[in-house]
């Protein structure tokens, strides 16, 4: 590596930065699901909906001056449930965000919602505070199932808040796992063809994992072999691919026009601001890339004065994170997203992206990089290959 190279490796450099996207962190929900291993925390008597949405505000201002003359691209509140906050809130707050920061016109903002705290009524005020998209975590149709995945809601339930979402918003996606407790390769076709038939123009697909600090950890449920779960992932990628579905990162797979948008930044290594309790976040600016994250217990995000200092990550870091996102897209990225993303030069990956070619877990040509069948199946194999040497 010549010296000029090792100056550009030292720090990145842009000439122009990624877009920028929010999200927001509703902490609560209902019930806390035994598999969940988020920062959501159970309900306990009446929320401080008014204070939250007014922590929100104070962190959206201090980082204001990181931001100024950017543009919101996409607007994400996830939880949690955020269905569970008045619609009267969620419109304070982006109202509040509309008057900080320009919005790109047409910005997708979405709100994932619970199937048992769906109403109607709210969904309107959702849609009329500027919410566009919404994502169901339905999880699956079979009422047993869902028992034993601890969800609040039946399946009726989850049918008539996909068909309320549908009229009232249109872009809606659904959640549903595979791989659960006693499920067998058909239970799980039947969940992916009932999703198909209800019309939704995107799906979230993936195999239920048993997560560290959770229910399922300390007392884990008898889940189905490998292969049998293997086989649960092929025949949804070939159901939905018969339905039309294009598979365009690991779990995800969207009608023509209906990607989301917010969670293909995260996937191409664009900036995202993160505000609520546990929220964590990506900037960039000319020469550096930072990351912050916010306090994770409510109360204590709720009772704070100051916003938790960021962090640089170094450059030799960021070909793994950049490789960690992009190489799960099914299409893979154009070569030149790496400078665009990371301000780094190709240089530093070409020895991990010929040791993937060498094992046969990506495919590439002049101007083209994706994961094979392979790279897809062992992902952390492959991006492990871009982890900064040890010194």
């Amino acid at each position: 590596m010549n010296a000029a190279t090792l100056r550009d490796a030292r720090k990145p450099h842009f000439t122009a930065l990624p877009p920028l996207a929010l999200y927001v962190h509703l902490p609560w929900c209902v019930k806390k699901c035994p598999y969940c291993d988020f920062n959501s925390h159970e309900k306990q008597g009446e929320l401080p909906f008014q204070e939250y949405v007014a922590a929100l505000i104070r962190d959206l201002e201090a980082m204001l001056p990181s931001v100024w003359g950017r543009r919101i691209h996409t607007i994400f509140m996830g939880g949690g449930t955020p269905s569970l906050f008045p619609a009267e809130q969620i419109d304070a707050l982006l109202c509040a965000v509309r008057a900080r920061l320009p919005l790109e016109p047409g910005a997708e903002i979405t709100m994932e919602a619970n199937p048992g705290t769906a109403e109607a009524g709210r969904f309107r005020g959702y849609r009329d505070a500027g919410v566009n998209r919404v994502s169901l975590g339905v999880q699956s149709f079979d009422d047993a199932m869902l028992r034993a995945l601890g969800r609040i809601h039946s399946a009726d339930e989850a049918r008539r808040a996909i068909s309320m979402a549908l009229e009232i918003f249109g872009n809606v996606n659904i959640d549903l796992m595979y791989g659960l407790p006693g499920q067998a390769l058909a239970m799980a076709r039947a969940d992916i063809e009932e999703g198909v038939r209800h019309g939704t123009p995107h799906f979230s697909a993936y195999q239920l994992t048993i997560e560290p600090n959770t229910v399922f950890y300390s007392q884990p449920p008898k889940l189905p072999e490998h292969d049998a779960a293997a086989d649960m992932q092929v025949m949804a990628e070939e159901t939905l691919a018969r339905a039309g579905f294009g598979h365009y990162e690991t779990s995800a797979f969207a009608l023509p026009g209906y990607r989301c948008r917010h969670n293909l930044n995260y996937w191409e290594f664009g900036d995202y601001l993160g505000i609520g309790a546990g929220a964590h976040g990506k900037l960039s600016f000319a020469d550096r890339v930072t990351r912050h994250e916010q306090r994770k217990q409510p109360r204590e995000y709720l009772a704070a004065t100051d916003m938790p200092a960021g962090r640089v990550i170094e450059a030799k870091e960021l070909p793994f994170e950049f490789m960690l996102n992009a190489l799960r897209l099914i299409e893979g990225f154009p070569a030149e997203l790496f400078a665009a993303r990371a301000g780094l030069p190709w240089s530093l990956v070409e020895a991990g992206i010929r040791a993937a070619e060498e094992k046969k877990l990506i495919e590439r040509n002049a101007r083209h990089i994706r994961a094979t069948e392979r790279g897809r199946r062992f992902l952390n194999d492959l991006v492990e290959l871009f982890l900064p040497a040890k010194e």
